[in-house]
């Protein structure tokens, strides 16, 4: 089938908008690629630290004839998804060797669990820590010592800055590969209820906490459909991942298969083969465009809306708000995961999974079929299935039917007829929904607003019994000038407390939910934030408020808030604290949420 009109469209706005950014950046990229293997440009002293530690393979590195593998790791035992990399430098270094190459460790980048911070004050790292991840990575490749990176990267904001950097040394080749999730725990539905009861006080902590740890109880990703499981989505749609290798869960037979796979297929596509493949030129235009048409087929978390314009400038790929928009309007909702539904994505990988959704997708025209990926030339390769039979890695053609329509459906018999986020422009200014989730009655919301400028006001005004109407509850100064965007998530069970007893609930708010936001409407993102003056900082307790994610807008109603001044808040408390201190320069130079929320770029 020929390509979708609307993914044309939109991919070809998005390359004449871009044409001047891309244009240097694949000329700086170019530049760069013809300088040659890195190591030809180090000094014989350079070099001599570069391979003191590195034993039997210090003969091989000398030689310079077969390539070395730069490891970007994102290891610690505190987040369940990064657990299983602490063993992966062993098996890329003893991969790499099998096949005459070497591998180092480049250098180890941070990585914060949101679920620990969620609430918390650490929580306003959180976005920074993209940011920093990137540097971090940049600072991994500067020795110049190799001739392709992987990346050992999984969560929220690591995937998303390690992108940046690999668009950035963008002229080596760079394979992202995936942990897995860990296999199904206590039931995320399940979970979800102890949540609520818990903030009803009908249950006490005691029931909570042993519904937490049955529900995150091993290594792997968490298993509802947030944001780390979305970046592993959208390596795959971008084609970074190998194919089909988002989902298998870790420490299995399978999931090493394709680890060294991935190790030897990394060192395959450099500039010393014959299939020379810069993340360059995979990460452009087409690629970003079938990565935003993933995240609206399978209703993906709202974060990546801020992660990916950040992820494209570094590649020189200018998006803006309106592109989501109208590819969200083209392409169906195929999957049901948690939160939008009761599966979780080990449900949805034995469904048929990514390969099933590619491959329908590229049946209906909804994706670029012609793209350079890490794999091979065109995106219906990742349509195949990995299959381990006697030890013996291959890929096979995967179902082309869905296993399960309570969880995958086909485009052409969707759950829903447009993707899984809404944006919202109005003269409260620009956000975005995650839809998905919500029922289609609560899609609009007008009721008058309750204004808070800490989330941790919410709570309490709950517990006092506060809330006895309909309500558009505001958060506001919590944008990345304010305090870093947090993710407010840990308001969820209390708002689906009060939408469940009959109310019509909204929240609105310039700082970000979690990639699992839920069932109750929540306008995200908005910009400009309160802090630098925005339509929010105008707002008065019981304005009325509209939020209407079926015709896209977010206004108040009746009230001409030019004729306000802007309220400020005290922010003081924001600048220290669990390391607060350190990132006054980000809040001061950080970008606006609709073009990334970017520090570095």
């Amino acid at each position: 089938m020929s390509l979708s009109p609307v993914i044309a469209k939109v991919t070809d706005r998005i390359i004449e908008r871009s044409r001047a950014a891309r244009g240097t950046y694949l000329d700086r990229m170019a530049q760069a690629a013809e300088d040659g293997p890195r190591r030809a440009h180090l000094t014989c002293g350079n070099q001599a630290h570069a391979f003191a530690a590195m034993g039997a393979d210090k003969g091989t590195l000398v030689a310079e004839r077969a390539p070395n593998l730069g490891i970007v790791t994102a290891y610690n035992d505190m987040l369940s998804a990064h657990q299983p990399f602490e063993t992966y430098p062993d098996k890329i270094r003893a991969a790499a060797r099998s096949v005459g190459a070497t591998a180092q460790v480049s250098g180890g980048v941070p990585a914060m669990c949101d679920g620990v911070t969620q609430g918390q004050a650490g929580m306003e790292l959180s976005l920074f820590s993209r940011d920093v991840i990137a540097l971090a990575a940049g600072i991994s490749l500067s020795h110049n010592t190799y001739d392709a990176a992987v990346y050992l990267g999984v969560c929220d904001k690591i995937v998303p800055g390690l992108v940046i950097a690999a668009a950035t040394f963008g002229y080596i080749p760079a394979l992202f590969i995936p942990a897995g999730p860990m296999v199904s725990g206590l039931p995320n539905d399940e979970k979800a209820k102890v949540r609520q009861q818990f903030a009803a006080g009908e249950v006490g902590r005691d029931a909570l906490m042993q519904a937490e740890m049955d529900s995150y109880h091993g290594p792997g990703t968490c298993t509802f459909y947030g944001t780390a499981n979305s970046n592993q989505m959208l390596m795959e749609f971008m084609g970074l991942h190998l194919p089909g290798s988002s989902f298998v869960n870790p420490n299995t037979p399978l999931r090493e298969a394709l680890t060294e796979a991935a190790t030897k297929r990394a060192l395959e596509i450099t500039a010393l083969g014959n299939d020379y493949r810069p993340v360059s030129d995979i990460l452009d235009e087409k690629a970003i465009v079938n990565g935003i048409v993933g995240l609206m087929a399978t209703g993906g978390s709202t974060n990546l809306i801020i992660h990916l314009p950040a992820m494209a400038r570094a590649a020189g790929v200018l998006l803006d708000l309106s592109d989501f928009a109208e590819i969200s309007e083209a392409v169906p909702l195929m999957a049901k995961v948690y939160p939008n539904g009761l599966a979780d994505v080990n449900h949805f990988h034995a469904a048929g999974g990514l390969g099933y959704i590619i491959g329908d997708l590229l049946d209906q025209g909804l994706l670029h079929p012609d793209t350079k990926t890490v794999a091979g030339d065109g995106l219906s390769l990742y349509s195949q299935e990995p299959k381990l039979k006697d030890g013996v890695l291959t890929w096979e053609p995967g179902t082309k039917e869905t296993l399960n329509d309570k969880i995958l459906r086909p485009a052409r018999d969707p759950f829903k007829s447009t993707g899984g986020t809404k944006d919202l422009n109005g003269n409260l200014g620009r956000g975005v929904m995650k839809v998905s989730a919500v029922a289609p009655e609560r899609h609009i919301i007008e009721a008058p607003c309750r204004i808070f400028d800490d989330q941790r006001d919410v709570k309490p005004a709950f517990q006092r019994g506060e809330f006895t109407q309909d309500t558009v509850i505001v958060v506001r100064f919590q944008g990345p000038r304010a305090n870093g965007m947090p993710e407010l998530h840990s308001l969820t069970p209390t708002l689906a407390v009060l939408q469940d007893r009959g109310l019509r609930v909204a929240l609105v708010t310039d700082g970000r939910m979690s990639g699992a936001s839920g069932k109750v409407p929540s306008a995200i993102h908005v910009s400009p934030e309160a802090a630098l003056g925005g339509p929010l900082a105008r707002l008065r307790d019981g304005d009325v408020v509209r939020v209407d994610a079926t015709a896209g807008t977010l206004d108040v109603i009746g009230v001409d808030l030019s004729t306000r001044e802007p309220v400020t808040a005290d922010l003081s408390a924001n600048g220290h604290g669990v390391g607060r201190e350190l990132f006054e320069v980000f809040r001061q130079n950080v970008g606006l949420a609709s073009d990334g929320a970017g520090v570095v770029v």
